[in-house]
């Protein structure tokens, strides 16, 4: 059975200013999330995507095109929305005299069924080393974040939005943000996570969509996007680089990013090794590494030149 689609967007763009001076921040975006996936939405800063999850809240409107959540179009719904939406922006602006447990309690009482909710938000804290005894002034960053996971899950949403959710975390927090991600995907629940932390990406979601100075150049699952035809190769020779093999290497079509060092080379390989293995039998080879590209290798792939990673 097909999972629902959660997030449908179809033709959305937002620009801002008039004539000359006008400045376009998303093009012509499309594209669906479905339920019960953990959604990443790649770019650096800058590139469109806090500026999608404000739309997606209906937080400022669309230039032109649409967007709907959970079969509701968010301008049209945006209060029902919301009340089965999770959201942590990228900057996130809490009542600094307040504790953390005061906010927990008041933002609580807003979504109607503060007991249970405030159950579960002690349970979230604790998961995520938070000590909600603190003013919000007095927490470090780090901890400020955490308190901004715990208000976005605190009354388990359908869907949760999240804006860079592990700026700040130290590593081990990090893996227990991901093991919260995979528990509440688990549950059929749907994560559209925007991130520029890419091994993040890699380990937790599903599928991902790149985004490029407001175009979105892709949208794969991430078993495809590391799929690619490429591989990092590392050849030690015993003695110097044999004589001839760095012209060889600079004229393959198949070749690319050759750096030299002393009886060491380091390139990229599209396609077959056997070319390059004859291109490296005048030499004796001491050791040859071949390593996978990472998700990072194929995110740049994207923006070194425009075009898409082969």
């Amino acid at each position: 059975m097909a999972s629902a689609t959660v997030i449908e967007i179809s033709g959305l763009s937002k620009t801002y200013g008039s004539g000359s001076q006008q400045t376009a921040a998303l093009r012509n975006l499309s594209l669906s999330v479905q339920q019960g996936e953990i959604f990443g939405y790649l770019g650096p800063n800058g590139a469109g995507k806090t500026t999608t999850i404000r739309m997606l809240l209906d937080l400022i409107r669309p230039s032109s095109g649409s967007a709907s959540i959970f079969g509701m179009d968010v301008r049209d719904h945006s209060v029902e929305i919301h009340r089965r939406v999770g959201f942590l922006p990228g900057e996130l602006s809490l009542w600094e005299g307040r504790t953390g447990q005061q906010v927990i309690h008041y933002v609580a009482s807003v979504h109607g069924d503060s007991k249970d909710i405030t159950k579960q938000a002690d349970e979230l804290a604790k998961r995520l080393q938070l000590d909600t005894s603190k003013r919000v002034r007095d927490l470090s960053s780090g901890n400020k974040r955490k308190l901004g996971l715990v208000l976005a899950m605190m009354h388990s949403p359908d869907l949760l939005i999240l804006d860079e959710p592990t700026n700040g975390l130290d590593p081990l927090v990090q893996q227990t943000f991901h093991e919260m991600m995979d528990e509440f995907r688990d549950k059929g629940k749907t994560v559209f996570l925007s991130s520029h932390i890419l091994s993040e990406v890699q380990a937790i979601c599903d599928r991902a969509g790149i985004l490029r100075d407001g175009d979105l150049k892709a949208v794969e699952s991430i078993e495809k996007l590391m799929n690619v035809e490429f591989h990092w190769v590392d050849v030690q020779f015993r003695d110097a680089v044999p004589e001839g093999l760095a012209r060889h290497l600079q004229q393959s079509s198949e070749i690319s990013d050759v750096d030299i060092n002393g009886s060491r080379v380091k390139m990229r390989l599209m396609g077959d090794f056997d070319p390059l293995l004859r291109m490296i039998s005048d030499g004796y080879v001491k050791d040859l590494r071949v390593e996978e590209p990472s998700l990072e290798d194929i995110f740049l792939a994207y923006y070194s030149d425009g075009t898409e990673a082969r």
